[in-house]
């Protein structure tokens, strides 16, 4: 008997899973993401390593993936709002084109060796701000080129080609890179975006695409807000993964936050290595890819969730008690498997269970929740780091997901019946 009640026979009947060509315009727009996840996953590994290079100390290390997420928290809810509000394609075009011109910024300090951690930092956190609105805007854009019985696939690809090249592709050419000329990773990056612009540029959308009421008959900003979040808070099951997805974010963000002082410290691995140790996690997301939609259909979207969040804890606990390349490598790969799965279970429950005028104001405010969590998990593994050692930080996060867990397990069923 599957856990999630009716939900389950609307959203995920055979014809969901199954085979089918999804679009030439659903190409463009997953040619697009593809290529600014292989960029962004050169420069999230490149990042870590020019910090060390810089300092020793891992919560100025770890500062870079608190610059990077700080805006989810700052700017979700307007970005949510906005994009509710403009033609969403040409937004996207519009950001990638200028995360090109910031990262080909930091390229001339670094071939100029003039690049220190305020810098970094800086740099960074525009391209997370950008991120802040650009996924945003991505996420509601899929149902405007794919029809609701393909979500499931279409996301899933999407999110696993995201994975492969943000962690994968990406780190093993941005760690190899690095050691030749530090410059060069950032300077793929810069491309990558250009690319991302250049091909969304081509995109065009069957439905959905619409920016919205004209400007005369928009509300306030401060009203498109409330509304966004009065919805989110009267709906039961989405305001609890939201809250659940902070949790999981708060332990998956600051456990990758520390993973390179964990990597050169506690396993001895060069900066190849540890691209190498990163670029594992894709072999769980391509697993995720084939994963979810079957998982889904046999077991349900409650008990898959509690399964990835019971995933997570695991690599966590492997981190933890075998500091070993070879027993870290498929912690990262579950994890990242676990990572997917949350993430294309809960983005197909959220296009298909929020109205499309309210997606982009909805998801802000799951999104403040859920990303919020992001610093201060980074931030929190760097203070942990440095004062008691980076394996306390993968301990704390098997406790965490464990209570999470447990919580998960009793309260999904009473959620996805009241959805």
């Amino acid at each position: 008997m599957r856990s999630d009640g009716a939900l389950d026979t609307e959203t995920t009947p055979d014809t969901v899973v199954q085979r089918s060509r999804l679009g030439r315009q659903f190409t463009k727009l997953w040619a697009a993401t593809s290529a600014s996840a292989v960029g962004a996953g050169v420069s999230l590994a490149a990042a870590p390593l020019m910090a060390s290079t810089l300092t020793d100390d891992p919560r100025l290390i770890a500062g870079v993936s608190v610059a990077l997420t700080l805006p989810y928290a700052l700017f979700g809810i307007p970005a949510g709002v906005l994009v509710d509000r403009v033609d969403r394609r040409r937004t996207m075009v519009r950001i990638d084109f200028f995360r090109g011109l910031v990262i080909s910024a930091l390229v001339l300090l670094v071939a100029l060796d003039s690049a220190g951690l305020g810098a970094l930092y800086a740099c960074f956190f525009l391209i997370g701000t950008c991120e802040t609105f650009f996924r945003n805007a991505a996420q509601i854009l899929v149902p405007s080129v794919v029809s609701e019985k393909h979500l499931v696939a279409a996301n899933g690809r999407i999110m696993s080609s995201e994975t492969v090249g943000n962690q994968f592709v990406g780190p093993l050419i941005g760690s190899s890179l690095f050691v030749l000329a530090p410059a060069v990773p950032f300077g793929i990056n810069a491309a990558t975006f250009f690319a991302s612009a250049t091909l969304l540029t081509c995109l065009r959308l069957s439905a959905g695409g619409d920016p919205g009421p004209s400007a005369e008959e928009r509300p306030r900003l401060l009203t498109d807000m409330a509304t966004g979040l009065r919805w989110l808070l009267r709906h039961r099951l989405l305001r609890n993964l939201s809250l659940t997805a902070g949790a999981v974010n708060l332990v998956y963000t600051g456990a990758l936050a520390v993973l390179v002082v964990y990597a050169h410290h506690e396993l001895g691995l060069s900066d190849v290595g540890y691209g190498v140790l990163v670029a594992c996690q894709a072999v769980g997301a391509i697993g995720a890819a084939k994963l979810s939609p079957p998982l889904v259909r046999r077991i349900g979207h409650g008990r898959t969730l509690v399964s990835v969040v019971t995933a997570f804890g695991c690599s966590n606990l492997i981190i933890w008690l075998f500091p070993s390349a070879w027993a870290v490598g498929p912690a990262l790969a579950l994890g990242a498997c676990a990572s997917v799965t949350w993430n294309t279970v809960t983005v197909v429950l959220r296009q298909t269970l929020v109205p499309k005028e309210l997606q982009g104001r909805v998801n802000s405010i799951y999104r403040l929740f859920a990303w919020g969590a992001l610093p201060i998990g980074a931030g929190l593994a760097g203070v942990i780091s440095n004062s008691y050692g980076t394996p306390a930080v993968y301990a704390l996060g098997v406790g965490v997901m464990a209570a999470v867990a447990v919580r998960l397990a009793f309260g999904v069923r009473t959620w996805f019946s009241r959805a």
